[in-house]
């Protein structure tokens, strides 16, 4: 899967790839940016690829391309599913870890997020939250959902704290702890477990404060912001959580902004 490109010298780029044995791969691309280049537009971020590397001094160098699926043609026409897409890519690169470190889970998890986004057949919305969540789920950081996440008792709950790690029961929530709308959880349970006949009939209001409880809790982990949250919250119309928070609950935690992915 080719995550990102970015140029090497006059004719040259260099290519972020995801893969199923090595995960992630840096490998120069000769001659990609010359209008008649022999890749053409295989190597294009979104695409899905056979390739030959031949070994190089620094990096290795694609030396053949087969297309197997050519998600960038569906997702690059329509901007809602190109900023999905984008959040994809980067979530997928920030968990892959170091390079040639096998994540197949991931890998495919990816593919399948890619082709539901390309396909159109589901919100891209409930497409990238179902993604951050299982993506989360496979690098252990999967929010509790149902029983409380510091001692366990059965829920369901009604709070949620990110630091913490999901939904906590009231003799455990601490200060700031959000308190999401009836059905938010439900949703966040469901698409990790891919009830999407659930998941698509909710409303817009919970997807909204779904969407910003998972990007929040994602972020928490990577200690870092997504550069592609922020392009999606813009470009949602409904994008606010309207999560109710105690008194003293830091607000800029949590995006409102709909991710999702899923398969």
């Amino acid at each position: 899967m080719v995550l990102r490109q970015h140029k090497l010298g006059e004719a040259d780029r260099i290519l972020t790839l995801l893969t199923r044995e090595h995960g992630i791969v840096r490998a120069v691309a000769k001659g990609i940016r010359r209008t008649r280049s022999k890749f053409g537009a295989r190597l294009e971020p979104f695409n899905h690829v056979d390739v030959l590397l031949h070994p190089g001094r620094n990096l290795d160098i694609v030396t053949q391309v087969h297309a197997v699926n050519t998600f960038a043609s569906d997702i690059a026409c329509d901007y809602g599913r190109y900023t999905t897409g984008c959040a994809i890519l980067e979530t997928a690169e920030r968990l892959a870890g170091e390079e040639h470190a096998p994540v197949p889970r991931l890998y495919q998890l990816t593919v399948g997020a890619l082709r539901a986004v390309g396909q159109g057949q589901r919100e891209t919305g409930l497409v990238l939250d179902a993604f951050l969540l299982r993506a989360m789920g496979l690098a252990g950081w999967a929010p509790a959902l149902r029983d409380c996440a510091r001692c366990g008792v059965h829920g369901p709950h009604r709070a949620f704290h990110v630091a913490a790690g999901g939904s906590v029961c009231v003799h455990c929530r601490p200060p700031g702890a959000a308190t999401p709308s009836a059905g938010v959880l439900d949703l966040m349970d469901a698409l990790v477990t891919g009830e999407w006949g659930y998941a698509e009939q909710t409303a817009t209001q919970v997807r909204s404060q779904a969407s910003g409880l998972t990007a929040a809790h994602l972020q928490w982990h990577l200690e870092r912001q997504l550069r592609t949250l922020p392009l999606i919250e813009r470009s949602r119309p409904h994008a606010q959580a309207g999560v109710v928070q105690d008194e003293g609950c830091d607000t800029a935690t949590l995006p409102t902004g709909p991710l999702a992915s899923g398969i």
